[in-house]
């Protein structure tokens, strides 16, 4: 297989579904959490509430841009760009590992101790969003492997 088709890099099928998946997940999670619920009592998951409002617009952006690059048939392989793309994604991908983890420890927490801290509804909405937040992380940690990969060869 050649540098220039590595599947899931930036302007293939593959890393528009990543991106899609990755605008779709962080989406969920942003929802789970913020409708309905008291989340800003918990640093943990206004931190998760940040970094999932970064990645949305994020995520989006470039699901436009692999989009269009596929319709086009014109896959993004200026370096620069790249770079930049790789950057942004190991950053907000740690962030949001960060994110996911805090806010599942805290979900933890909150299911073990006495109920009055978290009636059902709320953990269960916590939780799911945690999870989300985690596939979201999945998602974008593969897209940044896979556009690494890729850079040596442009």
């Amino acid at each position: 297989m050649a540098m220039d088709d590595v599947p899931g890099s930036m302007g293939t099928s593959a890393g528009f579904a990543l991106r899609l998946g990755q605008t779709i997940f962080s989406s969920a999670s942003l929802l789970f959490m913020a409708y309905g619920v008291q989340f800003y009592s918990y640093s943990s998951f206004c931190f998760l509430v940040t970094i999932m409002g970064l990645v949305i617009p994020w995520s989006f952006t470039l699901a436009v841009l692999d989009g269009y690059s596929v319709l086009v048939t014109c896959p993004v392989r200026q370096k620069g760009v790249l770079v930049i793309i790789v950057i942004g994604d190991w950053v907000l991908s740690f962030l949001t590992l960060g994110a996911a983890c805090s806010g599942a420890s805290v979900v933890d927490i909150l299911m073990k101790a006495d109920r009055s801290f978290c009636p059902s509804n709320m953990c269960n909405r916590y939780l799911l969003s945690t999870i989300f937040a985690f596939l979201a992380w999945f998602l974008s940690m593969g897209s940044s492997l896979f556009n690494l990969w890729l850079l040596p060869s442009l």
